[in-house]
């Protein structure tokens, strides 16, 4: 019987230019606020302001996932900016399971009855590309979450 390989893990999509800027921050329930004006500020000023919005509710959903459903004492976020897009990084210390986009919903008839797990359908529906990379092989110790916002729309 041949070999089966598992195909590789894929990479987060870097741009080959652009400015980085980070920050880290204790997991704690002040973070999904401190990333999200951090990021809104970095946007900002680099020119992106059609982006704000849309890099607050994602970075906010990423960053409130890794709260919620890890034990990671601190979350690493990695803003790169070009002109043409803008990619965030949100790294936690807990790999767990990778997230992959839930599958959609219908709207509850009672509203705000289930207001959990919608996150990453924001995240799908607003970013140009998201996805996920776990990092230590065999052994993960930490993984990223990371997405793209394109300046000229999805």
């Amino acid at each position: 019987m041949p070999p089966v390989t598992a195909p590789p893990v894929p990479a987060p999509y870097l741009p080959q230019r652009g400015e980085r800027y980070r920050l880290v921050a204790p997991n704690t329930p002040t973070a999904p606020k401190i990333v999200r004006d951090f990021v809104a500020t970095v946007l900002w000023v680099a020119g992106h302001p059609r982006l704000v919005d849309d890099a607050r509710l994602c970075v906010s959903e990423v960053v409130s996932n890794a709260y919620c459903h890890t034990g990671s004492p601190q979350v690493r976020v990695e803003v790169t900016v070009s002109q043409r897009q803008v990619t965030v990084y949100v790294t936690d210390d807990e790999p767990g399971r990778l997230p992959a986009p839930p599958p959609p919903r219908a709207p509850s008839p009672e509203a705000g009855a289930d207001e959990s797990g919608r996150g990453l359908l924001l995240v799908d529906a607003l970013a140009a590309r998201w996805g996920t990379t776990a990092y230590g092989d065999r052994s993960p110790h930490s993984k990223t979450v990371w997405f793209t916002l394109a300046a000229t729309g999805r």
